[in-house]
């Protein structure tokens, strides 16, 4: 018998919130120093405990994660081509364009939709100067391969880490790895400031010029000294980060209950993969991905997609469409299709499932059982489709 829908929608995520009482007092706090942006108190605090969560040696604040791309790039003085995936959310690329960098687009593995590193070293010439590699979904790229490569070629190695907030590699911070570390603190991150980022990385003389980058380029109230932008956190945010870093460790382990409440429902539903198996230390939790195998599954992704939504439930398509289908890159060689076979083909085929520990596991065990009840037999398939 079908399953009833849930009575409310049911989103691919949901804010992690504090405590509004906490966030109260910390709004007291801003109201009482009347400073409302321009590294006020609560910046301060939160950049010191965020670099200490995070392990970071170096880190920065910003307003949005994608304008601490955007100026970690510009800080790196990249020139020419940088090698990237086609696999990720527009602002990744987005970034390179507002650099004048031109993406040279490298397929992905068609295990953890990382950029393949086996790949990348085909596509370097002589106008490369860096990697952008994303960790996409939590599951970290293969650093230390990259690192070798971009040793061998003298290349600088950018990480998007928009999903990898507290993610560590064998007890190593994730962003240990690569000269950068971009963070997004979007509203739909597991740590969140309603919106923000930040920058971690190596280079401590890179400190000055961040800070310079992201407030217009002044570096006094005469002086400019470069061209900047406004990317500054301002004190609400900061005030907000506090407090959700203080519940990220109980969202952690909902969702830890989540994705084993999930594996466990799925398990055994032919044509269903699993692509976020990491756990504990080695995850962010921020996603719980699946993949559909349509020829076992007896639908495809959108089909599935679309039933979904007739239960009330509305996953996402991440990463959908390919970077390198955007029409500005269409005439470059990387983009070509029959260069990307791997990301075209899985572009169609994964779904961000919801994941969010208000959802609850009853709610998790019922969208699992919705998904099997959904599963076409190959007889009835043949059916279904004559």
């Amino acid at each position: 018998m079908m399953l009833a829908p849930f009575k409310t929608p049911i989103y691919v995520t949901r804010p992690v919130f504090p405590d509004l009482a906490d966030y109260t007092d910390q709004l007291r706090n801003i109201w009482e120093s009347k400073q409302l942006t321009n590294n006020g108190s609560q910046h301060k605090k939160l950049e010191t405990e965020l670099a200490a969560y995070l392990g970071a040696s170096h880190l920065k604040l910003f307003n949005n994660g994608t304008l601490a791309l955007l100026l970690g790039l510009k800080a790196l003085g990249l020139k020419g081509e940088v090698i990237t995936t086609p696999f990720t959310f527009p602002a990744t690329v987005q970034c390179l364009d507002w650099n004048q960098l031109t993406p040279v687009f490298c397929d992905i593995d068609p295990i953890t939709l990382n950029i393949d590193a086996d790949k990348i070293e085909s596509l370097i010439t002589e106008q490369t100067t860096a990697i952008l590699a994303v960790h996409v979904f939590g599951n970290p790229c293969e650093v230390e391969k990259i690192q070798r490569i971009a040793d061998k070629h003298n290349l600088r190695v950018i990480y998007d880490g928009a999903h990898v907030f507290g993610t560590e590699i064998n007890g190593k911070p994730i962003n240990s790895f690569g000269d950068m570390t971009m963070y997004s603190f979007h509203a739909t991150k597991l740590f969140n400031t309603v919106e923000g980022g930040a920058l971690a990385f190596k280079d401590a003389q890179m400190e000055q010029q961040l800070e310079l980058l992201k407030n217009f380029g002044l570096l006094n109230a005469e002086q400019v000294v470069l061209s900047g932008l406004n990317a500054k956190m301002n004190e609400l945010q900061a005030a907000m980060g506090i407090e959700v870093l203080k519940v990220v460790e109980v969202e952690r382990r909902k969702r830890h209950e989540l994705k084993k409440t999930y594996e466990t429902h799925l398990a055994g539903i032919p044509g269903i993969r699993i692509i976020t198996n990491l756990e504990g230390p080695a995850s962010s939790y921020q996603y719980f991905v699946i993949e559909i195998d349509d020829s076992l599954y007896g639908r495809t992704r959108d089909e599935l997609f679309n039933e979904l939504a007739k239960f009330n439930i509305f996953p996402r398509k991440y990463f959908y469409p390919l970077c390198s289908d955007f029409s500005w890159y269409s005439h470059l060689e990387s983009a070509r299709p029959e260069n990307l076979p791997f990301s075209r083909k899985l572009v169609h085929q994964v779904l961000s499932m919801p994941f969010y520990g208000e959802l609850g596991t009853d709610a998790a065990e019922k969208i699992c059982e919705i998904i099997r009840e959904l599963h076409v037999e190959q007889k009835e398939l043949l059916n279904f489709r004559k």
